[in-house]
């Protein structure tokens, strides 16, 4: 399959607007990431909701494996909090709920009249947002499908099942449930008997670089793999997987900002903060590669660029960017971890609404929206990392930014000007490469988590943004948003 001191590996690696069938060649001074399938990801809007189009997903991965070609394994990431109910006989029970889907509201105030938020906080270490899998898992208590499910599977456990027959739930992606102790990697059990979660729906729990499976016959006649073809668990949670991907030195204090649809921003730990001041924070605790902690707080990311893009019907971001590059700096700018920004729709006449109420200038032209979207989201970079290092005890040297936003040098700059520290940009392709580093560590090639972040440090193609700029011009933006909403009590 490939040359002598090689292997090759199929990351299939889904995002929240598109999803990519990549092919990673490693070995131990080598790693080469071609992309052998990209496709949208695009909800459907139906009379109950907004839901997943996972059939139409799933066959989109087939034909990426196709496309990828002979293989030695291939693992599976996706994003996080959604899942699919099976029946007793392993069919699907409809297509999965979005998260973006409105069936949580009121929810909330239903789980902290039973569990306070401090003790459900204390218990988990997870942040609060109304999509996690606990809110909806309570939001479906009593309705058929949930009443005659036989299993849950989480998104890429779901797509891993329908290849290989066989259930499991990986521990990365399960621990944003909500469910999870992030002090000993386990289900909360006194804590879902309390909400009336039946946990015995959950398959057993897989850890990255654990075996899940092999491809069905009938999956390797639909894509020409020779087999047999392994299955193997990475980070299926795409962040934890773009964190192990993240290029750091051994010794470098780092921050990391993991850009995509959302923006992650956080620091790797090796306990949880279960704190107050934490919980208050609106940081999250995930479980991470090698027993680490992705310490975070959850960002709206370029989703705010994504939708008003869709609301102008315009698919090329290059001209924006280059009229946002010319736009006053900081004229424009909201708080970008605002709720309201959270469901599709008109995000332009959101974000003009959104400055109209604190008496701000008002954005119009698109190059003004888009100046205005990344303003803010360096501001809400800034907010978090300058936070998490509080709140952790933790100081950073460097922020590392990976993902899709590593390809936007304006972004990049501006995070770095607002952080007041060096961003190093890349690789935009960190969840497929953390991907496939994890399948290669479990099928033979040696390296701890230091030397794979070392082999893309000297493999792949970075750049490196000096802060520039007036800081007080950042400081007196910041206090324009920061005046931040408090978190429901």
């Amino acid at each position: 399959m490939s040359a002598a001191g090689t292997k090759t590996f199929a990351a299939v690696d889904l995002g929240a607007s598109s999803g990519r069938v990549m092919t990673g060649r490693v070995g131990p001074d080598t790693l080469r990431l071609t992309e052998a399938h990209r496709f949208p990801n695009r909800p459907v809007h139906l009379p109950e909701g907004l839901r997943w189009d996972i059939l139409g997903l799933y066959g989109e991965v087939l034909d990426g494996l196709r496309a990828a070609g002979p293989v030695d394994s291939l693992g599976i990431d996706s994003w996080a909090v959604d899942y699919g109910l099976l029946a007793a006989d392993g069919s699907l029970l409809g297509n999965p709920v979005h998260y973006r889907d409105r069936r949580t509201e009121g929810v909330v105030e239903q789980v902290w009249a039973t569990v306070p938020p401090d003790d459900l906080y204390r218990a988990t270490g997870i942040q609060y947002a109304p999509f996690n899998t606990l809110y909806q898992l309570v939001a479906a208590q009593g309705t058929p499908q949930l009443a005659s499910a036989g299993s849950l599977l989480l998104i890429p456990d779901l797509i891993a099942y329908w290849l290989t027959g066989e259930q499991g739930t990986e521990l990365t992606n399960a621990s944003t449930t909500q469910l999870i102790d992030a002090r000993t990697g386990d289900w909360n059990r006194p804590l879902a008997d309390r909400l009336g979660i039946d946990l015995a729906l959950f398959a057993p729990l897989r850890r990255p670089g654990d075996p899940a499976g092999t491809l069905l016959p009938a999956v390797q006649e639909r894509t020409g793999l020779p087999g047999p073809v392994p299955v193997t668990a990475v980070g299926s949670h795409d962040t934890a997987s773009a964190v192990a991907a993240v290029p750091a030195g051994r010794r470098e204090r780092f921050a990391y900002l993991c850009t995509g649809t959302w923006s992650l921003a956080g620091l790797e730990l090796d306990a949880p903060v279960t704190t107050g001041a934490s919980r208050s924070a609106n940081f999250t605790n995930e479980l991470g590669i090698d027993g680490t902690v992705r310490f975070l707080r959850n960002i709206m990311g370029l989703w705010l660029l994504q939708e008003c893009m869709r609301t102008w019907e315009l698919t090329d971001v290059t001209p924006l960017l280059a009229d946002a590059a010319r736009m006053p700096a900081l004229r424009y700018v909201v708080d970008a971890a605002a709720p309201e920004f959270l469901a599709p729709g008109d995000m332009p006449g959101r974000i003009a609404a959104a400055c109209r109420a604190t008496d701000g200038p008002v954005p119009r032209t698109p190059g003004e929206i888009t100046r205005c979207v990344l303003d803010s989201l360096a501001l809400a970079h800034r907010r978090a990392i300058r936070e998490a290092q509080h709140l952790a005890d933790r100081e950073v040297d460097v922020v590392h930014l990976v993902g899709g936003g590593a390809r936007n040098a304006l972004l990049c700059q501006l995070t770095a000007d607002a952080c007041g520290v060096p961003v190093v940009a890349g690789p935009a392709e960190a969840a497929a490469l953390g991907n496939v580093l994890v399948q290669a560590r479990a099928h033979g090639l040696p390296g701890d988590l230091a030397a794979t972040r070392e082999l893309i440090a000297r493999t792949q193609p970075l750049s490196r943004y000096e802060p520039s700029g007036d800081p007080t011009a950042w400081e007196a933006a910041a206090r324009r948003t920061e005046d931040a909403r408090p978190l429901p009590a």
